[in-house]
């Protein structure tokens, strides 16, 4: 069994047994893993801090044989625990969380854990408005991380360019925007160039302006499900639905 001490996130944890947690770590050097906090749910406990989204210095106990490895320690460096002051906030934190847990595995990403990271800290940081469309572009930007970014500047069938101020189809299927000619008769949405020019700052990290949002809901919606997802629901996508109906 061996010892592994790494940077961790949270993305996970609920009680195992009267005393125990059962947690899903994102950690730096070694993927995602499930562990077991032994004695988590007792007074005074030192992983009693150890809430979804948290980060800290983990020593993990890994066997290649077991689904479920040992947490030896848990230093927190950041709680996050701010997340949990609004719905939409806390509903792109979850999204974030459980676009990894679905898709990642327990190879090293380090790039991945640092956009989860700033992610999340960008979700705690942002107010009001800007919400929305920060939990839209921290989740782009995590799509991105994982390989799945769409094509936004060329046609993805012919590989003509697209100029940035024109509309296009966008094809969910194939990932990424047709030209007019490639597009007549197939299935599509049309997306505004604003919408292009916004998706693809999302897709590197970087900040944008948008108008209406339901457009963006929408195809992030279709892509999740055509590229991410393979057709299974995301039970924190609609958790983020819901929380804009009340908002």
């Amino acid at each position: 069994m061996a010892a592994t001490a790494t940077d961790a996130i949270v993305l996970q944890s609920f009680p195992y047994g009267e005393t125990s947690r059962i947690v899903r770590l994102l950690t730096r050097s070694a993927g995602v893993h499930s562990a077991i906090a032994k004695g988590a749910l007792r007074p005074r406990s030192r992983y009693a801090l150890m809430e979804p989204f948290a980060e800290g210095a983990a020593m993990l106990y890994i066997r290649d044989t077991r689904d479920l490895q040992t947490l030896g320690g848990f230093d927190l460096t950041r709680s996050r625990q701010g997340l949990g002051r609004d719905l939409l906030r806390f509903g792109g934190a979850s999204l974030v969380a459980e676009i990894v847990l679905r898709t990642a595995s327990e190879e090293s990403h380090p790039a991945l854990y640092d956009a989860v990271a700033s992610g999340l800290d960008r979700l705690l940081a942002v107010e009001g408005d800007a919400v929305e469309v920060c939990v839209l572009a921290v989740t782009w930007h995590l799509i991105a991380e994982l390989g799945f970014t769409p094509v936004l500047d060329c046609c993805i069938a012919c590989g003509r360019g697209i100029e940035a101020n024109r509309d296009a189809t966008f094809d969910y299927a194939a990932g990424g925007v047709r030209c007019d000619g490639c597009a007549a008769g197939l299935p599509g949405s049309r997306i505004p160039a604003r919408a292009r020019t916004a998706l693809s700052e999302f897709s590197s990290g970087r900040p944008a302006r948008v108008g209406a949002t339901a457009g963006h809901w929408r195809l992030l919606t279709r892509y999740l499900e055509h590229h991410v997802l393979e057709g299974a629901p995301l039970r924190s996508l609609h958790f983020v639905a819901t929380s804009l109906s009340v908002g």
